[in-house]
């Protein structure tokens, strides 16, 4: 994502935040980019546990050499390449002038190379999404007689909607039998904002492996989100029928780390994790708020490690949460009095929330400035 540069010991905090959130593989690097990917997946694949650490490589000898270099020290069971090379027409001609054949060489010729280093070789089709189907299921074919332990489905340009992942998905899954012994991956793009429903499509298709990441960050318009993935499958479990172990109480401090190290801020509206998801203005949520938390929210903040409902005071708020906003801070006024302060709230059409409370008490003493004998 354009300028979300991490640095190896950034990467390394990250890495660290994602596993013990439960999360099973972390793509850590691009050694062939330079030395500072290489001493990222360096020193990801020597301080962690748990998690497998891959490299991504293109389909290239040099690259996989660059990734073995990186992983010289690395435990052999924890350690992986993710080979990708594209497949659809438009790549094929265009970008890498390649025929059909010559493809499905390099697929070959780069997982035996791959092989040779790791015991587990991924291998994904770049612009998949884009790729004629018969093709498609060829490089697959191709890739697992090769060695590849894994595969990937990339809609890269993140054209997809989730009616066409799953007649894709099923294509893929009919015509190539070697997916019921290893596991075929899913990576979406969200170019149309449908890569966390896409991904959801994908796993009721039988996807076991979703390739995401925190905040949704990525290239163009971003990746799947992991956090709305994860807690979907979690609030929905009796129609995705699958488990995950990401702990869904660390989603909002690792979308908070990955914003401030990244220094890419999350919109106060982004779902899940966003500072918005648990506070409101509107005065009829604030008042079934008050009467029982569970009337506006989805889902309580506790369960992905968010902070407690806020009601924010400003022009759409009640009579009943402003007089629950007062009371709180030691002010009773009779009913009159609060409809007259509601009616001084409600001309604010310019303040920032941070500024509110300030406001708010104004409204109150311009009120009672004209009532003698009222509360202090």
């Amino acid at each position: 994502m354009i300028g979300a540069s991490l640095r190896p010991e950034q990467k390394l905090l990250i890495a660290q935040a994602l596993a013990e959130a439960g999360i099973n593989s972390i793509e850590a690097g691009f050694p062939a980019c330079g030395s500072s990917e290489t001493e990222a997946v360096k020193i990801i694949a020597a301080n962690l546990r748990g998690p497998v650490v891959m490299a991504l490589c293109r389909a290239l000898p040099g690259d996989i050499d660059a990734a073995r270099v990186a992983f010289e020290n690395a435990n052999p069971f924890r350690s992986s390449v993710n080979i990708f090379l594209a497949t659809s027409k438009l790549h094929r001609e265009v970008k890498l002038r390649k025929s059909k054949i010559e493809i499905l060489e390099m697929i070959s010729s780069s997982i035996h190379y791959a092989r040779k280093s790791f015991r587990l070789v991924s291998f994904s089709p770049e612009d998949a999404s884009r790729t004629e189907p018969d093709f498609l299921c060829e490089a697959y074919k191709e890739a697992i007689d090769a060695g590849a332990t894994s595969v990937s489905f990339p809609d890269t340009v993140g054209i997809m909607t989730p009616e066409q992942v799953r007649k894709s998905i099923r294509y893929i899954r009919e015509h190539v039998s070697a997916l019921d012994k290893i596991p075929l991956a899913a990576h979406f793009h969200d170019d149309l904002g449908l890569a966390t429903a896409n991904t959801l499509a994908a796993i009721e298709e039988g996807v076991r492996v979703v390739q995401c990441t925190i905040n949704g960050l990525g290239e163009r318009a971003g990746n799947a989100s992991l956090e709305e993935v994860a807690l979907t499958l979690s609030v929905h479990s009796e129609q995705y029928k699958c488990r995950h172990s990401v702990k869904l109480d660390h989603l909002t401090s690792l979308s908070h780390l990955v914003a401030r190290e990244t220094g890419i801020p999350v919109a106060p509206n982004k779902s899940v994790v966003g500072s918005h998801v648990f506070s409101t203005e509107a005065g009829v949520h604030q008042d079934g708020l008050m009467k029982d938390i569970d009337t506006y929210l989805p889902f309580r903040p506790a369960l992905v490690g968010g902070k407690d409902a806020v009601l924010v005071i400003g022009k759409h708020s009640g009579r009943a949460a402003i007089e629950a906003y007062l009371n709180k801070r030691g002010y009773y006024f009779s009913s009159d009095m609060l409809d007259r302060i509601l009616v001084e709230v409600q001309k604010d059409t310019e303040s920032k929330p941070s500024d509110r409370e300030f406001l708010l008490l104004n409204a109150v003493a311009h009120v009672t400035a004209h009532n003698v004998g009222a509360p202090s």
